[in-house]
């Protein structure tokens, strides 16, 4: 991993971009690429969907909706320890998901005057679980748990078959659908999947839904951006990323283990370490090298902490690595410090922010109680990770009496004369004349 030395230098948001880019990807040209797959969808339906497939995977998905007995057997077929492990896992994600459901609310402005504002679920959600490189029954939990703590009636997920499997979805993640008692799961892949999420494909008994959820590549994110406005989305999800700050306190082992672990995601993914200590690089240099070689995945982790993404930061004390983070923006921030705490506190923008040693990312990812979907790319500077949040919409109630209106007409009047709208303010007079 290359080294930048930034002690001395005055931290700011031009100074991180350009010394610790990321990884170049273009959502714009991805999505002049995938347009007539869109469109293809949008008019032709499942007949576009099998000839993606066929083109882009080499398979043959029908029937596109699993059924109900593919579904069963996959479930009967899931080994007693990972079954045990998943089981875990949602009862964590769903305790998590059930303590930040928001409260409803009313508020009283005077007598007779009331806002309130409560909380309601979308009625339909699409959930993306992605193939390609790994197997992510983990996603599965991820996006289903908070929907249904969040009680949206309707949940779908789409996720790509694959050769190994004659076409069809990995079994594991169609276990763990059915140990969900999600039955709505549809053999679909990439950017064909959110469209077909948008625009609903009858022939298979997939109806339009309201919001589209769940990570995937570049042309994932791309269909998202196409899309956004016919559906909601979470974001756009990109490569994954980590950010480590650490002092010499920390462990060199621990280190190391937590950027591979990000690192062997994908060829793109950025693995960035921001530290006060010379020596603690050198010690976290020869682990990185040590330790990458015995893993499976070694040529995907060597090119990504190879890649102009993957860095190790040099800075003058602790105050500017935790200014670096903060306009990094980072999707995974952990700190192992002497001054976790009082870091944290310093640090605005950050997916989910890890406090000491034994809170590696990988907890994160699977057994944590917190959401492995989160914002990527520096979109955490404006948005947060998936949640029950991400699957309600707020809604106002207005209830004023006629003295409490007639408090405050004369205001609203000015208001609205000021604002050349006068019928606004016909509005409130002919209530006074009632």
């Amino acid at each position: 991993m290359r080294v930048i030395d930034l002690r001395g230098q005055a931290i700011t948001r031009e100074l991180v971009e350009r010394e610790i880019p990321r990884a170049q990807i273009d959502v714009s040209k991805a999505a002049e690429s995938i347009a007539p797959l869109i469109d293809a969808v949008r008019t032709t339906g499942a007949k576009a969907l099998r000839e993606a497939a066929q083109k882009f995977d080499g398979i043959d998905i029908e029937p596109i909706k699993v059924t109900k007995a593919e579904l069963d057997l996959a479930l009967a077929n899931l080994s007693a320890e990972l079954r045990s492990a998943l089981e875990i896992s949602i009862e964590r994600v769903r305790a998590v998901a059930k303590a930040n459901l928001p409260s409803n609310t009313k508020t009283q402005l005077g007598d007779g005057a009331f806002v309130s504002q409560r909380w309601t679920a979308v009625d339909s959600v699409g959930l993306y679980v992605p193939g390609g490189k790994a197997v992510y029954p983990s996603s599965v939990v991820m996006n289903v748990v908070p929907a249904q703590v969040a009680g949206v009636k309707s949940i779908s997920i789409a996720t790509p078959g694959q050769k190994d499997f004659a076409g069809r979805p990995n079994p594991t993640v169609l276990a763990t659908a059915a140990l969900l008692g999600v039955e709505d799961v549809y053999v679909i892949g990439g950017p064909a999947a959110v469209a077909a999420f948008a625009y609903g494909i009858p022939e298979i008994g997939l109806n339009p839904v309201d919001v589209v959820t769940g990570p995937g590549n570049v042309y994932v994110a791309a269909a998202k951006r196409m899309l956004r406005g016919l559906i909601g989305i979470d974001s756009e999800a990109g490569p994954t990323e980590i950010m480590v700050i650490a002092d010499s306190s920390a462990s060199a082992k621990f280190v190391a283990a937590d950027l591979i672990s990000q690192a062997e995601h994908d060829e793109l993914a950025a693995a960035v370490l921001v530290t006060d200590s010379e020596d603690f690089i050198a010690q976290v240099q020869v682990e990185i090298a040590f330790q990458s070689a015995q893993t499976a995945n070694h040529e995907r982790v060597s090119e990504a902490l190879n890649g102009q993404q993957s860095s190790i930061v040099l800075v003058s004390s602790l105050k500017d690595a935790a200014a670096i983070a903060d306009f990094y923006a980072t999707e995974h921030l952990s700190l192992q410090t002497e001054e976790n705490n009082l870091l944290s506190e310093l640090i605005q923008n950050a997916g989910a922010i890890f406090l000491g040693p034994f809170s590696p990312v990988s907890l994160g990812d699977y057994l944590a109680g917190s959401n492995h979907v989160l914002p990527t790319g520096g979109q955490a500077r404006f948005s947060a990770g998936l949640g029950v949040h991400t699957f309600l919409q707020a809604q106002q109630l207005v209830e004023y009496s006629q003295s409490a209106l007639s408090e405050v007409a004369n205001s609203v009047i000015a208001i609205a004369d000021q604002e050349g709208l006068p019928a606004h303010g016909d509005a409130i007079k002919a209530r006074s004349q009632a």
